[in-house]
């Protein structure tokens, strides 16, 4: 996968926001080469390495370290001997309780292989409060659920909580602005960042989103708003992104603001970063 992002990769011609929309496409194209970091667990649409990605000064993420998924209720034997053989430390399930309810993980079953959940939603008790679009939306999660953010991300930094999965019911957009906060956070440039993100469209078909919807209205989620949820395009993303650093001054500085310590932030570097 690394040669889908190396520096010759990148355009060099074209400055700012062209520069950066070129510089996406082109990773896009790159990750989603023979199928993409998708892991095939049955039973799962999104189930995805972040491993390998570049970090700025040099390195990558460490492989078989950081997951990110869609919502595990379907998974079965095959899929749960998958699961099994990532010898997963921690889960952070950022559903709401009414979707914990109506599509139950088979991860409880872990536990006595030392497998640790975190159940922490982060839309709040529900998705009352989510504004209708969806820049509203990733603009909610920023402004109003950093604190939340930066919980998620908290519970991966403990010793031995690696490797770890985080998941949510399309693995989208809860799941997507943990990793793409906790990418950035360890120095995981922008347009790789927002790349991850939008190959969930290219996963989660409309054919295959059915019971994703059926989560989501049973838990109370406007079914305009689930359908425009589907989307993913990149732009958001770096737009989210940009959105946390003008509050703060940077990613680090906005988790710092909303409860992870310097000691935390160096704890998932080490963890997730291997020199090259």
């Amino acid at each position: 996968m690394a040669d889908a992002y190396g520096p010759d990769k990148i355009s060099t011609d074209k400055t700012g926001a062209d520069a950066l929309a070129d510089d996406i496409a082109v990773l896009i194209r790159g990750l989603a080469r023979d199928g993409g970091p998708r892991i095939p667990v049955e039973g799962t649409l999104n189930f995805r390495d972040v491993g390998g990605y570049p970090v700025d000064g040099g390195g990558a993420i460490r492989r078989r370290t950081l997951y990110r998924s869609d919502a595990l209720h379907k998974v079965e034997a095959a899929g749960s001997d998958m699961l099994a053989g990532l010898d997963l430390r921690t889960v952070v399930d950022l559903r709401t309780i009414e979707e914990l309810l109506i599509a139950q993980s088979p991860l409880a079953d872990f536990a006595d292989r030392g497998t640790r959940t975190i159940h922490l939603s982060l839309v709040g008790p529900d998705f009352s409060e989510l504004p209708p679009e969806l820049d509203g939306v990733y603009s909610f999660f920023v402004d109003r659920r950093g604190q939340a953010i930066a919980a998620a991300i908290k519970h991966l930094t403990s010793p031995g909580a690696l490797p770890g999965l985080v998941h949510c019911t399309a693995g989208k957009d809860r799941t997507g602005v943990v990793i793409a906060f906790t990418l950035a956070a360890v120095g995981v440039p922008d347009q790789v960042i927002a790349a991850d993100y939008a190959l969930s469209s290219m996963y989660l078909v409309a054919e295959q989103t059915a019971v994703i919807g059926q989560i989501s209205a049973a838990s109370g989620l406007d079914e305009q708003l689930m359908q425009t949820l589907m989307a993913s395009p990149p732009e958001l993303m770096t737009r989210t992104l940009a959105r946390a650093r003008e509050q703060a001054g940077s990613i680090t500085g906005y988790l710092r603001s909303n409860g992870l310590t310097d000691a935390d932030l160096a704890a998932l570097r080490t963890a997730l970063v291997e020199a090259e």
